[in-house]
């Protein structure tokens, strides 16, 4: 039966690269499931040491494009979800689609980027013996409740078999570490963008142990750095092994052991993955010299971070999640890094996950805007057809000029050029969903602005 469901597999994914490629990321892999339940426990030639889940709230996409770089740069046959399609129909597809007729894999390692909510279902089908944390932080609500109820969920995966990889500056992640008999922690050393700052996200983290509360000696990134239960003395690691020193932000570099490694993209959120895909890389034999010159050569796919060109300006665009506090304290802290007179558009939109479709700005209100409004801002442009004005108060509750802001009640892409235009700065900054940005890219492009 398995032969059959792998010929109508193959089919499939060959009429879709005729028709409609863009399909072509889950499609063969629903109806192969639909045909199937169990239809990759058919697979041969896998070796389960060798697949590597990623999950977490954030972070995801970047390590799998990483890791997966890393490891075929080094002349490793790799194959990975790397478009995103990160549920069981993603992931089967890409096996589908790396498999003979007979479904003999072809690749020796697997990387998968797995959804938190998805994992107990893809594991019990590929029980990878290798899976990476990155963080549990609050995330849409509507599909992820609460970053417990994710933890809970992960928990009920983890084997005492499995090699964790756990981030030791973020609780919940290093929560992880009783169980399972192998545990590897990466950690990012103090830096110069490390906060001291009480008051971080206007929230408490409780201790994923006690319950009691969580204290941060200083934040490297949002609800990640150095920290102590006040109860129970669950905290950090002082000295672990893969902790990445000297990191050095004006000239992209950081070091590992002695070994001078080079930022492929040089912000604070994306240390952890370099953390991360060394201390994995390590773990799989590969040498400091052969990671090093991997960086060298990373280009992210689907990065947060993309410029482009509108006519004599340049428009800076940093993609956050919605719903998704942590991703967009850290997309305002690199706006406000940048002291230059600027631009600064920010467009929280209707949030689309599972029906109905809703609007909230709850998440706007866990960061902290004052390094952003003491950072040069010549001009705020809130726009949304539906929480502009929630938006706009947001600026103006942290004390922002009311004159300084222009309020857009629609997401049309010409109404917020003409705004940018008005606004006559060259340095324009932009925090909205991807699917805004492309529109404007698109419209630039198009336009031949």
């Amino acid at each position: 039966m398995f032969y059959i469901d792998m010929i109508i597999s193959k089919l499939i994914i060959f009429l879709i690269n005729i028709i409609d490629k863009s399909r072509g990321t889950d499609l063969p892999g629903k109806i192969a499931l639909k045909l199937n339940k169990n239809f990759p426990l058919g697979f041969k030639n896998i070796d389960y040491d060798k697949v590597i889940f990623v999950t977490g709230t954030n972070g995801k996409s970047t390590t799998t494009n990483l890791i997966h770089h890393v490891l075929k740069s080094n002349d490793f046959s790799v194959a990975s979800n790397l478009e995103g399609a990160n549920l069981i129909a993603g992931i089967t597809t890409t096996l589908i689609k790396n498999s003979t007729i007979t479904g003999k894999l072809k690749p020796e390692y697997f990387v998968f980027e797995i959804d938190e909510r998805s994992l107990k279902n893809i594991h019990r089908v590929i029980p990878a013996k290798h899976l990476v944390i990155t963080n549990l932080q609050k995330d849409q609500v509507h599909r992820n409740a609460d970053p417990d109820f994710i933890l809970r969920k992960i928990k009920d995966v983890v084997k005492e078999d499995m090699h964790l990889y756990l981030n030791n500056e973020e609780p919940r992640s290093k929560s992880f570490e009783d169980s399972a008999d192998t545990v590897t922690y990466y950690s990012v050393d103090k830096n110069s963008r490390s906060v001291v700052d009480e008051d971080r996200l206007g929230v408490t983290m409780p201790c994923p142990k006690c319950n009691h509360k969580i204290n941060f000696n200083y934040y490297n990134v949002d609800n990640v750095g150095d920290f102590n239960c006040t109860n129970c003395g669950f905290k950090s690691k002082e000295t672990p092994k893969y902790q990445m020193k000297d990191v050095d932000f004006e000239n992209a570099t950081f070091t590992y052991d002695g070994t001078t490694f080079k930022m492929p993209y040089n912000v604070p959120f994306m240390m952890y993955n370099y953390a991360l895909v060394i201390a994995l890389g390590d773990t799989l034999g590969l040498t400091k010299e052969q990671m090093q010159h991997s960086f060298n050569t990373f280009i992210n796919i689907g990065g947060r971070i993309e410029t482009i060109k509108y006519k004599d300006k340049e428009l800076k665009y940093i993609r956050i999640k919605q719903e998704n506090p942590e991703t967009l304290q850290s997309a305002i802290d690199v706006v406000a890094n940048d002291k230059e007179e600027k631009t600064f558009i920010l467009g929280l939109c209707i949030i689309k996950d599972e029906p109905p479709h809703y609007t909230n700005t709850f998440y706007a209100y866990d960061c902290n805007f004052n390094e952003l409004v003491n950072s040069n801002v010549k001009k705020y442009i809130a726009f949304s057809e539906y929480v502009c004005y929630d938006t706009a108060n947001r600026f103006v509750y942290e004390g922002v000029d009311k004159e300084k802001i222009a309020v857009l009640n629609t997401d049309n892409v010409e109404n917020i050029l003409e705004e940018v235009d008005k606004a006559g700065c060259n340095n324009v900054y932009l925090i909205t969903w991807l699917e805004t940005f492309i529109d404007i890219k698109n419209y630039v492009k198009k336009n031949n602005l």
